[in-house]
């Protein structure tokens, strides 16, 4: 099969359209992935065209944000128009959002956006509760026939054209697999890429030939500005969930961690703990009470070794620890050569020992055959000069001999053949990618070298360790020693259990994702943990409730696969414990003004002894303790540890902004807002005003508005 090549997105979908007999049922990647112009353009045409029907297929639908009120858009839009350019929102994304998607059209997802579609029938309706890991599988069931992405060109010095999955190589290949048997019956089914010459150009398992798609279209409505996450502020419960989190991370060993603050304040606690290990160490000191001995799993050491990074999402945290060289362990695609750099048996630095080891461990012979050549070229541990012919090693013109019992064959080999550093491993293994706009000119801007440690891959090779086209299971095995797979959820109870997707009445919040299948792999790995992170607590019109519950009617992960949760209040380490000893570690974590209650529960349902006493260490576990203890650190603790997109004048407008939402909640707060706003002579900046558009505002609503904004500064 070789590709069709268009220059014009709207003739790809008219040749599409025309050729697909019957309905249309569209999948594309989560997030970045999507070609939004091409998936437009099918959208707007069969809207048109009642009497055929489209059924979407997707996860995680990126729209700019919006405003919610006029002020809101006062402040939203010059930012958008900055941060996000000429990005093209989903247009049955919009039409969801306004109840207006037409009937013969249906979206379904397997991963929301964290709290937009609480309230939308429509999405709550059409969503598919799914393993990331099973995706492809469900939409091949779904009798997809049109498989589209957006994927980066890069055009070599030759004119040779490559091409790459870049940001999503999660699902497509695995899942044009899975349709194959229906194509080779004759069935209509495209591959479409199109072209963002935007997108970073990743290479590896993520670099593809054109003749993977049908089709490929190159038309300049495809190229826009990538969708961005901007930083998220880390505030003082984040940074000490994030540093008590960070010292379960073991040196040598593997990290998985997400997006948004919480993730951010891991990657700024274990950069902390390599360049300033005295104040790292003081931190952990102070946030386990100042014990005279640390608790055995806490680990304060800097990284003589590094860590590999192996996780769905590769989010800007992991590029911080790239660029720190925290993030430098390499792995190698090969399980016996893994596993000997594990044991220490051998180093990536190579010698003549290394030959002597490798063939020790029956990885290769002597003498040399082609194979085993093939295999040291493979790795660097041989210059990619030599070959055999004719069972003697050639480099270039030379010809050696293959007897490494022969001292003279091996001196030509040390001379000739050997290389300095093993070549190929990889320090970064990622399904998808997602960031702020620094974070992709990072990419793009790296060097070929730096950009060929970083292996994005199939969700299916990252997510489980079942074996598929990239690492059967033992290799997997080998790569992810001293995994810490870190990540949150929304509540705990006080059994183990997690609620991360969904809440008690059904409704989907965002999806279960990857985290069943790390939590999992965590418990089939010796070494391995699990890691769930949550605040301790919420403030819901005034009142503290515990994020630590008694029960809850819904659950993301099973009580069965409990292991370490961790609150700003310190790590519960639940894996094996009995239930009372769970109750118990899960009360020390928690919010002190919450702790009566859940053991009151505990103890009603006999899972508690009544004359339980919480330790008086724990007693204390309130954001003013919190707040005292990290205190000397303030400056260590930066909002913005990775900068953010926002100027400081937005950040100052920003606090303004949240102040009058809260009043606008609170009727009693607002009133007092706007007495305020009339009788107050605030001092505000005139570029403040003018950001927001105040400087010069006409009429009794703009009037109000702009006296409203400075009485909440």
């Amino acid at each position: 099969m070789s590709a069709n090549f268009y220059s014009s997105i709207e003739q790809a979908v008219t040749d599409i359209l025309s050729a697909i007999d019957g309905d249309i049922r569209l999948g594309a990647p989560l997030g970045l992935g999507k070609p939004n112009a091409f998936i437009n353009a099918v959208y707007q045409r069969i809207t048109k065209t009642p009497q055929r029907s489209l059924h979407i297929y997707s996860a995680l639908s990126l729209n700019k944000p919006q405003a919610s009120n006029d002020i809101e858009a006062r402040f939203l839009k010059p930012f958008v128009d900055r941060v996000y350019g000429n990005y093209p929102d989903l247009d049955y994304v919009v039409d969801l959002k306004a109840g207006k998607v037409p009937n013969n059209i249906s979206v379904n997802e397997f991963f929301l956006k964290s709290g937009d579609w609480l309230n939308n029938p429509n999405a709550q309706q059409h969503y598919i509760n799914s393993n990331y890991t099973h995706i492809a599988r469900d939409m091949a069931a779904k009798g997809i026939n049109i498989i589209c992405q957006a994927i980066a060109v890069r055009v070599e010095a030759t004119g040779e054209k490559r091409y790459s999955l870049s940001c999503n190589p999660d699902l497509t290949v695995d899942l044009l697999d899975l349709v194959q048997a229906r194509r080779d019956r004759g069935e209509k089914i495209f591959a479409v890429g199109v072209i963002n010459h935007e997108l970073p150009f990743m290479p590896n398992d993520a670099e593809v030939t054109a003749d993977l798609f049908d089709i490929v279209i190159d038309d300049s409505a495809g190229t826009h500005t990538l969708f961005s996450t901007p930083n998220m502020k880390v505030c003082l419960t984040d940074y000490a969930i994030g540093l008590h989190t960070s010292s379960l991370v073991l040196d040598g060993g593997t990290l998985q961690i997400g997006i948004g603050s919480l993730g951010d304040a891991i990657a700024h606690a274990l950069i902390i703990r390599d360049q300033d290990n005295s104040t790292y160490h003081t931190m952990i000191r102070r946030l386990n009470h100042n014990l005279a001995t640390l608790p055995a799993h806490i680990d304060t050491s800097p990284f003589a070794q590094g860590l590999y990074g192996c996780s769905e999402m590769f989010v800007n945290g992991f590029l911080k620890l790239m660029q720190a060289n925290i993030i430098r362990r390499a792995v190698y695609s090969h399980t016996g050569l893994q596993k000997l750099l594990n044991q220490g048996v051998i180093s990536e630095h190579i010698s003549l020992g290394t030959l002597q080891a490798l063939r020790e461990n029956g990885l290769i012979s002597s003498p040399l055959d082609g194979n085993d050549v093939a295999f040291l070229v493979r790795f660097g541990i041989f210059n990619d000069e030599c070959s055999v012919e004719d069972g003697q090693i050639t480099v270039g013109e030379t010809v050696i001999g293959n007897d490494l019992d022969d001292e003279s064959c091996l001196q030509q080999i040390r001379e000739l053949c050997l290389g300095t550093k093993l070549t190929g491993g990889i320090i970064m293994h990622g399904g998808f990618f997602l960031g702020p706009v620094d974070f992709y000119q990072a990419l793009r801007d790296m060097s070929d070298e730096q950009r060929e440690r970083i292996g994005m891959s199939t969700i299916a090779f990252i997510n489980q360790l079942y074996g598929d086209r990239y690492g059967e299971e033992p290799l997997k095995r080998a790569q992810r020693g001293k995994a810490r797979f870190i990540n949150t959820c929304m509540m705990v109870t006080l059994s183990g259990a997690a609620v991360s997707d969904a809440l008690e009445d059904g409704r989907v919040v965002s999806g279960v994702g990857g985290q069943y299948n790390f939590v999992a792999q965590a418990h089939e790995i010796p070494d391995a943990r699990s890691v769930l992170m949550l605040r301790s607590h919420r403030v819901v019109d005034g009142e503290v409730r515990s994020s630590i519950v008694t029960s809850y009617g819904h659950a993301t992960i099973p009580r069965h696969l409990r292991d370490i949760v961790v609150t700003e209040y310190g790590i519960a380490d639940l894996r094996g414990k009995s239930d009372s000893d769970i109750i118990k570690a899960l009360l020390n974590i928690s919010d002190s003004r919450c702790q009566d209650d859940l053991q009151t529960w505990a103890v009603d349902q006999g899972k508690l002894s009544a004359d339980y006493v919480i330790p008086r260490l724990y007693r204390d576990n309130t954001p003013e303790a919190l707040a005292d203890r990290l205190q000397p650190f303030m400056t260590n603790l930066p909002s913005f540890p990775f900068g953010t997109d926002f100027t400081k004048d937005e950040l100052s407008i920003m606090k303004a902004l949240q102040a009058l939402k809260s009043s606008t909640e609170n009727p009693l707060t607002l009133v007092k807002s706007v007495i305020h706003s009339i009788f107050s002579d605030s001092d505000i900046p005139q570029r403040y005003l003018e950001r927001m558009g105040f400087d010069e505002v006409h009429g009794l609503k703009d009037r109000f508005m702009k006296r409203l904004f400075m009485g909440n500064f």
